[in-house]
This record gives C-alpha cells, structure tokens and sequence, in this order.
C-alpha cells in the first residue's frame, strides 16, 4: 500500500495572512510542518501543494517536494485532487499546512484502519478527539462530529451535537481537519458540486456524506496545535522553546 502525504498551502489565509510563512524558531511555519510530516516517518513520499510561488521556493529551497497548483482552488481537498492525479498512490493523506508539530501516533491510528479493512468498506478515515469544556463545545470553529455504532461519521456541524437535552449522557467529539483517502474517492468526491449543507456550515465533509461516502472516525487523545492567529502562534513559539 503507497502512502502519500500531501500538504495543502494557500499563503493568504484569512484570519491570519502569510501565515505559514510567519518565523517559527529560526524556520517557517510551512516547512516545519513539512519536516514534522516526514520525521513521523510513514509516507512514501510527502509533498506541498501551494498557489503560492514563496511557499513553493521555501519548501524547494530547503530540498523538499513541492506542487504549484495549476487552477484556484475552494478547498485543501480541491487542490490535492489536482496534484495527486499523475501521482501513483492509494492512500493520500491531507495534512493541514498550519500544523507545525503534527504527531506520528493519530496518523499511524489513522493510517491502521485502511489495513484492518479487509473488506474495503473505508473510503475515507479522519481524526476525532472528546471535548468537555462548554466553550470548546459552543466554539462554531471547533467542529463537532457525531458517529454511529461503528464510528462512522454520521454528521458533522458547527453547532454543538447532539443537542444536550439530558446533559448527563451529552457526548461531545470535536473533529481534527486531517483527512486520509483512497486515491479514487478523492478524486471522485472532488469532481462532485457543493450541497446545501456544505454551503450552509462551509464544511467540505458533508459533501461526502450526502453522496454516501464512507467517513470513518478514528478516536485520538492528541489535540492539534494549529496556528490560525497571531496568538496562536506566540503559543507555539513558548512550546517551541520548552523542547
């Protein structure tokens, strides 16, 4: 099974723009995900795949892979399809560009289930961790998944879900944006139009839902540390620092 590792990069992001190339302890955002992608030592090959022309010769210059994408692109997922058509692979795996000390053990429990799926029932495995705190629960930018028995993604929403009408059994999983597919779905879910309800939340995975897609939930204990503002990213430089 080839695993690739792709990491989608857009240089104006909207919160926060020029992000990724923001100075993170002597090197950029970018290219210390990118290292950290490659240190946990899973994937064949790891590549960013960028509009930008800064972030495509940041990540050359230091002897890494890169893509420049060819149209513009709505989403991660949108610009991964692109790149990864000439790409021999059946697993591509969407790590989020903003991610600097992405963990090996969530993406080998992710990378684990398309192993254990001798019936290749999985199209899609993405991460979830438990959230208890009523902010993190409120927070419209955390988002919330609920599964079935077999934790399979059943929805996703911005809103808290499921509503707590008896707060004793309230269950809350709040969803982390890395996203693992078999080559063929991604290409296929990509090719699919937005839906009403991914125009509503502006959440990419219920485009997969409604048409069916098999989303499998995998449960982590690790929490990511994206950097989405500038706050963030002083965060990461203290803990940058203490290691």
């Amino acid at each position: 099974m080839k695993v690739i590792a792709m990491i989608p990069a857009r240089l104006e992001a909207t919160r926060f723009p020029k992000k990724l190339m923001q100075d993170l302890g002597g090197k950029s955002v970018i290219l210390r995900t990118y290292e950290a992608t490659i240190n946990t030592h899973l994937f064949d090959e790891v590549f960013v795949v960028t509009d930008s022309e800064i972030i495509f010769d940041e990540i050359t210059s230091n002897e890494g892979k890169a893509i420049m994408s060819v149209t513009t692109h709505e989403s991660g997922s949108d610009r991964i399809a692109e790149a990864i058509k000439t790409i021999d692979a059946d697993i591509v795996v969407n790590v989020q560009g903003d991610e600097p000390f992405t963990e090996k053990e969530s993406l080998h429990d992710l990378l684990a289930v398309f192993v254990e799926d001798t019936e290749d029932e999985i199209d899609i495995a993405s991460l979830m961790f438990q959230i208890t705190k009523t902010d993190e629960i409120q927070n419209p930018n955390n988002v919330k998944v609920v599964t079935d028995v077999n934790d399979f993604a059943m929805y996703f929403s911005r809103s808290p879900i499921p509503y707590p009408r008896d707060e004793k059994l309230a269950d809350y999983h709040q969803h982390i944006g890395i996203y693992a597919f078999r080559k063929e779905v991604l290409l296929a879910v990509t090719e699919l139009p937005m839906n009403v309800l991914e125009k509503t939340e502006k959440l990419e995975q219920l485009r997969f839902l409604a048409n069916g897609v098999k989303l499998k939930m995998v449960k982590t204990v690790h929490q990511p540390i994206g950097i989405d503002t500038p706050e963030d990213l002083e965060m990461a430089r203290k803990l940058l620092s203490q290691n």
